[in-house]
């Protein structure tokens, strides 16, 4: 146990909540501390309780600050106060776990606690866990993508939403994207809110064909994607007035819809939105009063059905799902017609590095341009596919190339991986030897996850 000398003890609203190692540094490049994160949430208190107050949250810890290892808990910590509530959830997998709900300042102060950087509540209420009351639109912006394209696509979203008797509720992701949620009446399934995301993306993209897209694979994507995923089962994301785990503390920072033309991402950070949130309240405070119906987007999607658009892809790690075409990207799809030759000039794909550091698989890529510069110079942005991989207990980077913009004679052949780290920690005992057997960390693995694989982790937007 940390000593008095380094332990703040904060009362709020009658309970008491420790703060320890209150100056331990956070963010190394604003030197925001542990004490800077408990007492920036309770200056957006409200705004932060609307957006995750009342849900089970997943906890995104970051016990050695931006830049150091962080991991997902999805079982709250054994050794809690009794006043921190918690509902347990059933997982795609059939596994359970008992997962945080905060209901107060005090709660969100005991979660900045846990280096909790971030808020990632699911999209149901603890009273009911099986019909969402939000659709969330993730505008997921590919390399090379500025933000003038994101504000475009937003007011695409705001009007096709409009179209079909929805309010959207815009804010920046708290990185480079934006998300749109939309206040739902409960009486759909995870299922049928996930199908209403993908006519809505699909729509999108119908009336944005240059701008916007709902292809799942990153080999097909192009301009900004609108990830209908994320209203699977089992999928969180940053929420509003959450604090992101970027060099300059950006936040979450909800907006109205005249403001995103004004407005850049790092216009909100840790050290500036609590005088935004005195000067103008919480932007997002009337998102619950008109909750919408989804009747309008599913019949939209029985009609794109019709017309030969099934189910898209799901995640890696959900079971196959029944109308779902096949879990397999275009790079590795075997046409009866094509042979492997044929494949390749479609999407040719190669594999450039596998690192624990998303820098030093970076770093491998400078290394293969290095090696190539012909060919480099013919790749765009969007053709370095960056993938965030999600192994037991941590995340770790691959990346791939898209060689579709080299002209074949230039194109390098597969090489060995450079880094070539063994990423693979779904072997061995349960508990990672590199962490203590505390219960104060609960289960630090994913009980929503097979233990057989890694599989790709949701890319922050």
């Amino acid at each position: 146990m940390p000593s008095r000398a380094e332990q703040e003890l904060l009362t709020i609203a009658g309970r008491e909540v420790a703060i320890s190692k209150p100056r331990k540094v956070l963010f190394p490049g604003t030197g925001h501390t542990k004490l800077d994160l408990a007492q920036y949430y309770l200056a957006v208190v409200d705004g932060a309780l609307r957006g995750a107050g009342g849900r089970p949250n997943v906890l995104v810890r970051h016990p050695n600050g931006v830049g150091g290892e962080f991991f997902f808990q999805k079982r709250a910590p054994e050794s809690r106060p009794p006043w921190i509530d918690v509902v347990a959830l059933r997982f795609p997998s059939g596994r359970t776990a008992e997962e945080v709900v905060p209901r107060d300042a005090a709660a969100l102060v005991w979660m900045a606690n846990l280096a909790c950087l971030e808020l990632h509540p699911h999209p149901v209420r603890a009273d009911d866990l099986d019909h969402p009351d939000e659709l969330r639109v993730d505008l997921d912006p590919v390399p090379g993508v500025e933000w003038p394209q994101l504000r475009e696509v937003a007011g695409i979203v705001r009007a096709t939403l409009t179209d079909f008797s929805l309010v959207g509720w815009p804010k920046t992701s708290g990185s480079r994207g934006i998300h749109v949620y939309v206040r739902i009446e409960r009486r759909w399934t995870f299922d049928e809110v996930r199908r209403a995301a993908l006519a809505l993306a699909r729509e999108i993209e119908r009336r944005a064909p240059l701008l916007a897209t709902s292809k799942w694979w990153k080999e097909e994507r192009h301009g900004v994607f609108l990830d209908y995923n994320q209203n699977a089962k089992d999928r969180t994301i940053a929420s509003a007035y959450s604090v992101r785990p970027t060099a300059d503390a950006r936040v979450s920072a909800p907006l109205a819809w005249d403001e995103i033309d004004a407005c850049e991402p790092g216009d909100f950070t840790l050290a500036t939105m609590p005088a935004r949130f005195v000067a103008v309240g919480d932007r997002h405070a009337a998102i619950d009063e008109r909750p919408g119906s989804l009747e309008a987007l599913l019949e939209l999607s029985k009609r794109q059905e019709a017309e030969g658009l099934g189910d898209a892809p799901w995640p890696p790690h959900y079971r196959k799902q029944e109308g779902e075409g096949p879990r397999v990207a275009p790079s590795r799809r075997r046409a009866p017609t094509s042979s492997k030759r044929e494949r390749s000039r479609k999407h040719p794909l190669i594999e450039i590095a596998r690192a624990r550091e998303k820098a030093d698989a970076l770093a491998g890529v400078e290394r293969w341009k290095a090696r190539h510069p012909d060919a480099s110079a013919h790749l765009a942005p969007a053709d370095v596919l960056v993938d965030a991989m999600r192994g037991r207990f941590r995340t770790w980077t691959r990346i791939r190339i898209n060689l579709q913009h080299v002209p074949e004679p230039l194109r390098p052949v597969q090489e060995p991986l450079d880094p070539d780290d063994n990423v693979n920690d779904w072997e061995g005992p349960l508990v990672n030897p590199g962490w203590p057997r505390s219960s104060s960390r609960g289960d630090v693995t994913d009980p929503g996850r097979p233990r057989r694989k890694p599989s790709k982790v949701r890319t922050e937007s």
